[in-house]
Order: C-alpha cells, then structure tokens, then sequence
C-alpha cells in the first residue's frame, strides 16, 4: 500500500471517529439537558407551591382587603408553568447552538478534507450556522409559546424583497460558490475570460481579477465568467507554439521544412517530445503558407514564440528561400490619351513666340 493510500486511509478513519465521538457528546448533552430540565421544573414546582402556600395565608386576605379582585392560585400555576417553559427555551437554545457549531466543524472538515477552496468552505460553513442559529433561535420562541407563523412570514417577505433588490449581486455570488467549488481555473492561471487575457490574481465570492500582459488590472463579475466560455492556458503543464510562414511558389517545400525544423531544434526551450514538425496549411494567392509547430513549457510560451519568429526569419534568409509579399499591379484607362494631350500642349508652347505672350 502506496503512503498516499495509507494516508488517505488515516485521514477517514480520524473523519470517521470525530463524527462517532460528536454524534455521541450530542446524545449525552441531549440527556443532560432534559435531566436538568426536568430538576429545574421540579425545582420550580416545589418553590411555587411554597410561595402560593405563603400567597394563600397572608396576601390573599389583604388583596380582598383592598378590593383587586386577583386569584393568587391562577397566578401561581402561570408563574410555574412559564418558569418551565422559560428553562426549556434557554435549554433549547443553548444547546441547540452548541450542536450546530459542532455540525458546522465537521462539515469545514469534510470541505477541507475534499480539497475546497479555503473561502468557500468558511462562506458555506458560516451560512450553515446561521441557518440552524435561526432554526433553534424559532424553536425557543415557539416553547415559549410565542407564535412563530408570523417570523416566518416575515423573514420570507424580507429574504423575497433582497433577492430582487440584490439579484446581481446574488448572482455573482453564486457564481463565485460555483468557481469555488468546481475551480475552473485557480490563482496564477493564465486565462481568458471574456475576450480578455491575463494572470488571475484573486477569485472572490464576487469577482475575478486578472493582470494582463501589459500590466493592467481587470475586474471581472463572477456571473459573466459563468455565463461565457473561459479559456484556462495553465490546466497543462505543456502547450503549442504555432509559428505561420509564408514561402514563394519557387521555392522547395521540402527544404523549407527542414530549415525551419533545424532551427526550431536548436532552441533551449523548445521540447524534444512531441519533436517539432512543419505542415502545409494552404496553398495562398502569393504563397505556399506553412505552419511550424513546436511544444514548450507553459511558462516559456510567450518568449519561444517572439524568438522563433525571428529565428525563421533569418534561416530563410539564409537557405534563400524568399517569403513573398502582396504586389498589385494598377492600370489607369485614357493614360495613353492624356499623355498625348500633355505632348500637345509642351509643342504649342514651345511654338509660341515671345512676342505673342
């Protein structure tokens, strides 16, 4: 067994027992909490019906005494009864806060253990909190007894009117989570995106940036990079260099191939595998256009392409193999007669005496 797979293996097996030993601190808090509920309600009982035995003998008689008409007995029994919904509510909350930080730590453990981005595994995690706060925040209320129908309701309402408000901006951030996620390109890629061509330097949740060749910095939205192909020049290690040559009719196919092939070679930079070849593109109206193809390093692209641009040049020149040039031949009508009325005019005016001027 590789230490790759023996690793991976461990890795589960402490995933494995994290989640068991969570699963069971949950099950031993849930049981604790009910155990003091239940002491706290009995705690509460007792104390009430001290207090209603105390009500009973002495304020009762000077409540009548002062004409309110209070029942000491009804009073007593809602005390006790939203003492321990009170205790219940805070046991809810409490704990239910607990439990979900402990499902939220093992959820980023699962994302970091899959290898996600470290901004998407925070961003999901912390918007799963919040989610379960709200849910136990709604669950204490409702033992309380109050109505919770009309929360809902509200938070539907607010969450449907920033969803219209916000749709762009949601969009982008979904986009973002997606980019995160399945990670089209990563920072340092070379990319285009958008018709535009840079380095990526960050991914947000909201935008992209990247800095082009020129050193310019582009901000692009998330949901426009989802929306549109990308082109991702650094997912391989390798990549081609195409270098377009035009030769004459004259000159021999054969010959140029080896001489561009030669020079190619001769590059420190260019790969042996694939070796580099040279194929006939198409046959041109002055030209017969050749394309050499040659394989580098990702990073040693741009400057293998500026230098064999220039290293064709010159080993043409050298074999005397011509790349031919446009020429355009023009043809101007009535050229003959206007030259004869020019002739014309030149012998009238050297006919002309000096007298006559």
């Amino acid at each position: 067994m590789s230490e790759a797979t023996k690793s991976e293996t461990v890795s589960d097996a402490v995933v494995e027992q994290a989640v068991e030993q969570t699963t069971q601190k949950v099950a031993e808090a849930a049981d604790n909490a009910q155990q003091a509920a239940e002491a706290a309600k009995e705690v509460a009982v007792h104390a009430a019906e001290v207090t209603k035995t105390t009500l009973e003998h002495g304020t009762n008689d000077a409540l009548q005494f002062l004409g309110i008409p209070i029942d000491i007995a009804t009073l007593t029994q809602m005390a006790i009864d939203m003492s321990g919904k009170l205790v219940l509510a805070l046991l809810i909350f409490f704990v239910g806060k607990w439990i979900g930080k402990r499902i939220v730590n093992i959820a980023k453990r699962l994302m970091a253990r899959s290898r996600m981005d470290n901004t998407a595994a925070n961003f999901l995690g912390n918007l799963l909190y919040g989610i379960m706060l709200v849910a136990v925040i709604l669950a204490a209320l409702n033992k309380l007894g109050v109505n919770t129908n009309s929360f809902v309701a509200i938070l539907g309402a607010a969450g449907v009117a920033i969803g219209v408000s916000l749709k762009d901006q949601l969009s982008n951030l979904a986009a973002g989570v997606l980019i995160v996620i399945f990670r089209p390109f990563s920072r340092g890629d070379v990319v285009e995106v958008g018709g535009k061509t840079g380095t990526v330097l960050d991914i947000t949740l909201v935008n992209t940036r990247i800095r082009t060749a020129n050193n310019h910095e582009i901000i692009i939205p998330n949901g426009d990079i989802m929306t549109s192909s990308s082109t991702n020049f650094s997912s391989l290690p390798t990549r081609r260099v195409d270098i377009a040559v035009g030769i004459s009719y004259d000159a021999d196919i054969h010959t140029a191939r080896e001489v561009l092939v030669q020079r190619a070679s001769l590059h420190p930079k260019v790969l042996t595998e694939p070796a580099p070849s040279v194929i006939v593109t198409a046959l041109g109206e002055s030209s017969v256009d050749l394309l050499l193809r040659v394989w580098a390093n990702n990073e040693d692209w741009f400057e293998v392409q500026c230098d064999l641009l220039e290293a064709s040049k010159y080993a043409l020149d050298e074999a005397g193999i011509g790349i031919p040039y446009p020429n355009r031949t023009v043809q101007i009508e009535g050229l003959e007669k206007l030259a004869q009325l020019l002739d014309h005019k030149d012998d009238h005016i050297s006919n002309t005496k000096p007298s006559d001027v």
